[in-house]
């Protein structure tokens, strides 16, 4: 099989080769700025990858990544708005090279051309790739709004947050793999064994980010450790402590809601520390890490292609970025 870094080439070139209008710069220039700032490509590499796991060219599905990393990355524009995020990939966020309204009206444009990649070269799969595709955006607008909605809201428990990054995150990846198989001409079977290696691949991936956002290196990660923690987000480690903290030091989480500062981040840090919820945390990366090697039994894999995706579930584990 092709390589994790010869996947990840190929899709750089695909975008480096958009050819966008010259005007209104405005628009345009922006989207350029956001495709070129780099990222794991994760969710396009996933695709090609299964396309050629299952016997294709990998330019079967070319136009199909590309569309997914553009909606991608659309999604990240418009939450970078709503978390009032400052840094990405560590480079200023558009909302702040530029400003609000083009950030979002940018991001629709994006929405627009990821679309109009989608239905490329589909050869007869136009309904199934595009109904798999607004299937999951709609889901991920849904899990989006559980995430604000979890800002506000008292009592939120683990299994609503782990439904919540589900559709947010993980359905896109499972999009990825199962529209890499569609894309193959792989049958119903093997597209859902695709699609749950994605799902749960992409629940390790978020709770990685979730661990990253709070004790990761910000020179790796990319943006300031502590946005979570700033921002009140309902994450696995926030839950965990709400659920093992006695009643002081709940009060003292509750009454930390609504602030923002660096002395925040500490004390939420140190509270964290003695209740040891990272160990939570650690646990369910790896077992949502484990269950997707596991999907991979009824995908009919060559031992070099199964290796393939069994290295990339583990590397989940592990990831500093």
């Amino acid at each position: 099989m092709t390589t994790e870094k010869e996947y990840i080439a190929y899709i750089n070139r695909a975008l480096s080769e958009i050819n966008y209008p010259q005007q209104p710069s405005g628009l345009y220039e922006p989207i350029a700025y956001t495709l070129d700032c780099g990222g794991k490509r994760i969710r396009p590499m996933l695709m090609l990858a299964v396309a050629e796991a299952l016997g294709a060219d990998k330019s079967v599905a070319v136009n199909q990544a590309v569309g997914l990393e553009m909606f991608h990355n659309f999604t990240l524009l418009h939450d970078d708005v709503m978390d009032r995020a400052d840094m990405r990939r560590g480079r200023p966020t558009v909302h702040v090279k530029w400003n609000e309204a083009t950030a979002i009206l940018s991001g629709d444009a994006m929405l627009t051309m990821a679309s109009q990649f989608m239905g490329r070269g589909c050869d007869g799969k136009l309904a199934e790739v595009l109904d798999l595709f607004n299937r999951t955006a709609i889901e991920i607008y849904e899990g989006q709004q559980y995430d604000m909605d979890f800002e506000s809201r008292e009592g939120v428990t683990a299994g609503e947050y782990i439904e919540m990054i589900r559709l947010k995150t993980s359905v896109l990846l499972g999009c990825a793999c199962r529209m890499g198989a569609l894309m193959a001409g792989g049958d119903e079977v093997v597209q859902k064994a695709f699609y749950d290696y994605g799902m749960y691949l992409g629940l390790a991936f978020q709770l990685q980010d979730d661990w990253l956002d709070t004790y990761g290196d910000p020179k790796l990660f990319g943006k300031k450790i502590g946005g979570d923690i700033l921002n009140d987000k309902k994450t696995l480690l926030l839950i965990t402590a709400l659920n093992r903290a006695d009643k002081e030091m709940k009060s003292r989480l509750v009454s930390l809601f609504g602030t923002r500062s660096d002395e925040k981040i500490a004390e939420v840090m140190a509270i964290y520390a003695a209740l040891d919820v990272e160990s939570e945390c650690r646990s369910m990366i790896c077992d949502y890490s484990a269950k997707a090697i596991a999907c991979l039994d009824r995908a009919g894999l060559s031992p070099e292609a199964r290796e393939f995706f069994e290295e990339i579930a583990r590397q989940s584990l592990n990831r500093k970025s």
